[in-house]
C-alpha cells in the first residue's frame, strides 16, 4: 500500500516581507518557499535579524505577504478579508507571540482563559489538561499577575494548545524558562505534534533544535538550509540560486564556486587556489 502523504497545513512561495519607514525599506524575507505538514515540530532558527518572526507571525496568520503565496490550513493569507483571517486564527491556530504576556486574557484565571479558548476552537473535554501539560495545573486559579514571567509564557503556550488547534506557531516559547520547564514545554508541544497538529517554533536553544523533527535555518531573510533527523540540505529558490548551509559555505571564502555536471551528478568545488 502506497504511504499517504497529508496535505501541508502551511504553504509558501516566493514569500516577501517589506516594512516601509520613513527612513526606506527592510526587507526582512526575501523569496522563502517551503511547506509545514501536520504531524511534525518544525524548529525555525537564525540569528538576530535574519526574519524568524516575521516569518512565524505571517504563518499564523497574524500578517500579511508583501508579495509571492501563502496558504494557512487551505486559506490564502493575501487575499482573505480581515474577518475571515480573524475567524480562522481564534478557531484553529494556537499562537505564541515573542511576548507572551500578549497572548493571555489578564482579567481571567488561568483554567477560565483554557476553557474560553477551548469554547472557540469547538473542542470537548477537560481545558484544564493543557495546564498540566506545561506543569502549570497548580497555578489554575491564579490571574496572570500573580504568574512569574516564565509561567505566563508557559500559559501562553497552553492557550496555544487548547482544544488541538490544526497549527501551534510559537516564537521563543521557551526564552524565560529554565532547562527544566524548557523541557517541559517542549515536551508538550511534541505531544501535540504525535497528535497530528502541525507545530512550528522558533529557538535559539541547540538543546531544543535537537529533538525537532525538521530545522529550518534562516539568514538575511532567506532560507540558508533544512535538515531534517536524516540529512541536511541546501536550498534553492525559485530565482535558481543555491543557498548553502552555513558550514559548507565557509568553505567558499570568495563566495564563488565551480560547478561541475556529468553522468554521476553534480559537484561543486572552490576555485583554484581557494582550496
Amino acid at each position: 500500500m502506497a504511504e499517504t502523504v497529508s496535505a501541508p497545513a502551511v504553504s509558501c512561495e516566493d514569500l516577501v516581507k517589506v516594512f516601509r519607514s520613513a527612513t526606506g525599506e527592510t526587507h526582512a524575507l526575501r523569496g522563502i518557499g517551503l511547506e509545514v505538514h501536520p504531524g511534525a515540530l518544525t524548529v525555525v532558527a537564525g540569528p538576530s535579524g535574519s526574519g524568524k518572526s516575521s516569518l512565524l507571525t505571517m504563518l499564523g496568520a497574524r500578517d500579511r505577504p508583501s508579495a509571492g503565496t501563502l496558504t494557512v490550513l487551505g486559506s490564502d493569507i493575501g487575499a482573505a478579508s480581515t474577518r475571515d483571517l480573524r475567524r480562522l486564527r481564534r478557531s484553529r491556530i494556537g499562537f505564541v507571540p515573542q511576548r507572551s504576556a500578549l497572548a493571555v486574557f489578564p482579567h481571567l484565571r488561568a483554567v477560565d482563559q483554557l476553557r474560553q479558548v477551548s469554547s472557540w476552537r469547538g473542542a470537548d473535554g477537560d481545558p484544564a489538561e493543557a495546564l498540566t501539560a506545561v506543569g502549570l495545573e497548580h497555578r489554575a486559579d491564579h490571574l496572570p499577575l500573580a504568574l512569574s514571567g516564565g509561567e505566563q509564557q508557559r500559559l501562553a503556550v497552553a492557550l496555544a494548545l487548547a482544544g488541538r488547534p490544526a497549527l501551534v506557531v510559537a516564537d521563543e516559547p521557551t526564552a524565560e524558562l529554565d532547562h527544566a520547564n524548557a523541557d517541559v514545554v517542549v515536551d508538550a508541544l511534541l505531544a501535540a505534534a504525535a497528535d497530528g497538529v502541525a507545530v512550528v517554533i522558533s529557538s535559539h536553544d541547540e538543546r531544543i533544535m535537537h529533538r525537532a523533527d525538521r530545522l529550518l535555518r534562516l539568514r538575511h531573510g532567506v532560507l540558508s538550509s533544512e535538515t531534517t533527523r536524516r540529512d541536511t540540505t541546501g536550498v534553492i529558490d525559485a530565482t535558481g540560486r543555491l543557498q548553502l548551509p552555513p558550514a559548507v559555505l565557509d568553505l567558499f571564502p570568495s563566495r564563488r564556486v565551480i560547478v561541475e555536471v556529468d553522468a554521476d551528478g553534480v559537484r561543486l568545488r572552490a576555485p583554484e587556489g581557494e582550496s
